[in-house]
């Protein structure tokens, strides 16, 4: 049971990582454990590979079963307790206003995962004990039996309501208000404003990053590609790692001279870019990309002289350009502009992709295909599902099975229209009318499975959640969706709604980023 909690899903990685850290996770898990054994068990258990944790591994897998078995009546029973302690801890008032808790329970003990090939992954996460806690409750709960808050603060300018450092790297954890709260709310709106404030001033940005590829100062020159290709491919500036991660994970900044190679000629197209790096959380980035041929230029003046492990941009880090694009407009940032460029490709994308004539099934086909394509841009990829080939193999099924009905139901209708033009009476023609709407409403439902299937095909492997909710303007979604007579809830479920309701209560149908 243990090794299985230590494997990570390791789908998304090259085949050069893939395999290559679990035994050190291993070694991270038995060396916490060691130091939780008594001296008994210290000298009796020297090697974790001769432990058996089937006895563990059973006892859960009956819990889970027996879970499974319960009564109507022991869930019920679950439930409201569930709901006492929501109404109890769940919620609490700023500013007069009642507001939800996104979580308010802390996070139990258990096994570090991390992201991406973390050193630390396989150490054990202790419990968090009360006097480890800070409150910012204007109301404060009380602690657990025999412990006490470490601090209860009262301060208005942070939004967190209670934090605690955890045990692996030090870090400081938060318990924060739910997405659908009021203060979540204004920042989102503030970040998408940010994003539309730089629309207003992108074409200028653009321009001058251009001629500042013609600097006579390298430096002037390397920052001005980066910012191109943050801007073109929505690249991250750099520096996202995690304290203590090793993985080799970089951003536009930190590319090494290895992470390129520059083609004159490729699939037809000339000047071409290949990159293939590691990104955020170790996805991999692996992409050919056309670029102006003064880049391409530039790009083989950075490389020369230089070893595959040399940077590209020698002249440049992230401090340097975060503050020249502080310079360029108040409050922005690369991530900003991947909010900018996500949304607009959005906004485009639903205006060529979204035909009038189709119906609802056939729209939301087409708004997955405008998000995708902003995933796409983003890099948000995902492993396929592990039931992914069995839920399709279930929906062909369901397809095959609608496409026999509508064989039938066409054969009845040719008899029944055969039948009516001997008879010419109202009932037979009757007859027909029913046997139509029947054709007609199969194929609709046919339509509607294959429109499904073509949906989860296309996005086996990409990961559409990311963009949705964090880097689209979500009055673009809802003036599309009130547009074309699309039901709000066919694009957000009721958790994203109540993230987004100042969006569906802001944007009209004419609304443009």
């Amino acid at each position: 049971q243990r090794t299985r909690v230590l494997t990570p899903s390791l789908a998304r990685y090259p085949e050069g990582i893939k395999w290559k850290f679990l035994e050190h996770k291993r070694k991270n898990f038995f060396k916490d454990w060691r130091k939780e054994m008594t001296n008994e068990e210290k000298s009796n258990i020297t090697n974790l590979s001769k432990c058996d944790f089937n006895h563990m591994s059973q006892y859960f897998k009956a819990q889970s079963e027996a879970r499974k078995q319960m009564s109507k009546e022991e869930k019920q029973k679950i439930k409201e307790e569930n709901e006492q302690l929501l109404k109890e801890y769940g919620f609490c008032v700023m500013d007069n206003h009642r507001e939800r808790i996104a979580n308010f329970r802390i996070e139990p003990p258990g096994l570090f995962r991390g992201r991406g090939n973390h050193p630390k992954m396989g150490m054990l996460k202790r419990r968090i004990q009360g006097w480890g806690v800070f409150c910012d409750y204007s109301k404060v709960p009380p602690p657990p039996p025999g412990h006490r808050w470490k601090e209860v603060r009262h301060d208005n300018k942070v939004t967190w309501l209670v934090s605690w450092t955890e045990n692996i790297q030090g870090s400081i954890k938060y318990i924060m208000l739910n997405p659908s709260s009021r203060i979540k709310g204004e920042k989102d709106w503030q970040k998408y404003e940010t994003a539309r404030r730089l629309k207003k001033c992108v074409d200028k940005i653009r321009n001058q990053y251009r001629e500042d590829w013609k600097s006579k100062e390298m430096k002037v020159r390397q920052r001005a590609v980066a910012l191109y290709f943050i801007d073109k491919l929505a690249l991250r500036a750099g520096n996202e790692k995690e304290e203590g991660e090793t993985a080799d994970t970089v951003g536009c900044c930190s590319l090494r001279v290895e992470h390129i190679n520059l083609h004159t000629e490729m699939d037809g197209q000339e000047y071409v870019v290949e990159f293939d790096f590691l990104g955020k959380d170790s996805i991999r980035y692996y992409n050919k990309v056309p670029v102006e041929k003064r880049v391409f230029k530039n790009l083989q003046l950075f490389m020369e002289n230089k070893q595959p492990e040399d940077d590209l941009f020698d002249r440049l880090n992230t401090s340097i350009l975060n503050k020249h694009l502080q310079d360029l407009m108040e409050g922005l940032t690369a991530k900003v502009f991947r909010t900018y460029n996500a949304s607009v490709t959005l906004q485009q994308q639903l205006k060529e992709l979204t035909a009038p004539d189709e119906n609802i099934p056939a729209k939301i086909l087409s708004y997955n295909r405008a998000n995708r394509a902003v995933a796409i841009l983003c890099n948000h990829q995902r492993a396929p599902p592990k039931t992914f080939e069995k839920s399709m193999m279930n929906l062909q099924t369901k397809i095959d099975a609608k496409k026999d009905q509508l064989a039938n139901a066409r054969r009845d209708l040719k008899s029944a229209k055969a039948d009516a033009k001997v008879q010419r009476d109202a009932k037979s023609k009757k007859v027909v009318e029913t046997k139509k709407k029947a054709v007609q409403r199969l194929e609709e439902q046919l339509m509607k499975l294959e429109v499904q299937a073509t949906d989860r095909e296309e996005n086996k492997q990409i990961a559409l959640g990311t963009s949705k909710l964090n880097y689209l303007d979500p009055r673009i979604s809802v003036a599309w969706c009130k547009k074309w007579g699309i039901p709000i809830e066919k694009i957000y479920n009721k958790t994203q709604r109540e993230k987004f309701a100042w969006a569906i209560d802001m944007a009209d149908e004419d609304y443009e980023f």
